[in-house]
């Protein structure tokens, strides 16, 4: 039998579902996602060379490097000359104290006394409690660095360990050296008349991703110019590289007679020179050991090389976001590179 037009033409039948009160409603589908921060991290390079002479013990520079919470290092240089600079009543020599027992033991204390509470990241705090628990008879002069998660390094120093900071080719920061005058560095001693933890230079300096920190005992610095380290790094790969090849060049310019170190240059502007009449001759000075037959100062070469980066971490004090899990998308809040 042939359909009706009114039956063609009737709208279909819609079933409404019925809800019984007892039914869960669907709600959109949020999950907890952690805030999240940027923190300053170091990734850290070192490289030691040992003075020649003292190569089978392993030299007199000691040092440690650490990545944990935003970085620290620690150089300490072992000194075995003359005590009678500082107006001691000895020699070390003469009394045949091994140099590098003072500094080992100083770096070996640091790094033990790095999580007192104390220390609340103060490079200068360190060096106090280190130096108080070191035991050994000598004297060392010492450079400790600390990063803080925010980006700021903070740097205690005794004595002429160095630290630089390059930033997009060029030297932007720089330690300056302490001497009680030339070749005569201030001195964590064992002895009472020595310098403290007070005579320290204490200075801080803002980094930001990319930084790269160039630090070195006197025997790197004293043997390599600025622009060398400079461009020692921008070709480096990375910071184990840079390190050990800025170790090798200062290495190679303290024995090439030809090379006129900043050593040298320094020696000349205090005034240590050779007489008038060598230079009509052609001499100059090259070195101020023995009678000027070293170029530069042939010494430990202790080299750390770090690269500052920025890390991703949940920030614990900023709670949870919701995320949905929808068409909408989440998102979390951040905190940028340090500037």
């Amino acid at each position: 039998m042939a359909a009706s037009p009114a039956s063609r033409l009737s709208p279909p039948r819609l079933r409404t579902p019925i809800l019984s009160p007892h039914s869960p409603l669907r709600r959109p589908c949020f999950s907890p996602i952690r805030a999240a921060k940027s923190e300053a991290v170091l990734s850290i390079g070192t490289h030691l060379i040992p003075h020649p002479r003292k190569a089978a013990s392993g030299g007199e520079d000691a040092f440690f490097a650490k990545s944990d919470a935003g970085g620290v290092f620690a150089i300490a240089d072992g000194v075995s000359g003359w005590v009678k600079f500082l107006k001691l009543s000895v020699i070390w020599a003469e009394k045949d104290i091994n140099p590098a027992l003072f500094s080992r033991e100083l770096i070996r204390n640091s790094s033990n006394f790095l999580n007192d509470e104390e220390i609340n990241n103060d490079p200068q705090i360190l060096l106090m409690k280190a130096h108080a628990a070191t035991s050994s008879v000598g004297s060392a002069t010492v450079i400790i660095a600390m990063l803080e998660k925010t980006g700021t390094l903070k740097i205690a120093s005794v004595g002429d360990c160095g630290l630089k900071v390059i930033r997009k080719g060029k030297v932007m920061f720089s330690t300056c050296p302490q001497e009680h005058y030339f070749d005569c560095p201030y001195q964590i001693s064992s002895e009472a008349t020595g310098q403290t933890y007070q005579d320290a230079v204490v200075c801080s300096v803002n980094l930001v991703e990319g930084d790269m920190i160039v630090s070195g005992s006197d025997g790197l610095f004293d043997n390599i110019f600025d622009q060398e380290i400079i461009s020692v790094v921008s070709e480096s790969p990375g910071v184990d590289e840079a390190a050990k090849a800025l170790a090798e060049l200062a290495r190679k310019h303290s024995v090439d007679v030809t090379f006129d170190s900043p050593y040298s240059m320094e020696a000349r502007s205090k005034g240590f020179d050779v007489p008038w009449w060598k230079k009509l001759l052609g001499a100059k000075l090259i070195g101020m050991h023995k009678l000027f037959t070293r170029c530069g100062k042939m010494d430990d070469i202790t080299v750390i090389v770090a690269q500052v980066k920025t890390v991703t971490v949940p920030d614990d004090e900023g709670g949870d976001v919701e995320e949905q899990n929808g068409n909408e998308q989440g998102s979390a809040a951040t905190v940028p590179s340090a500037q």
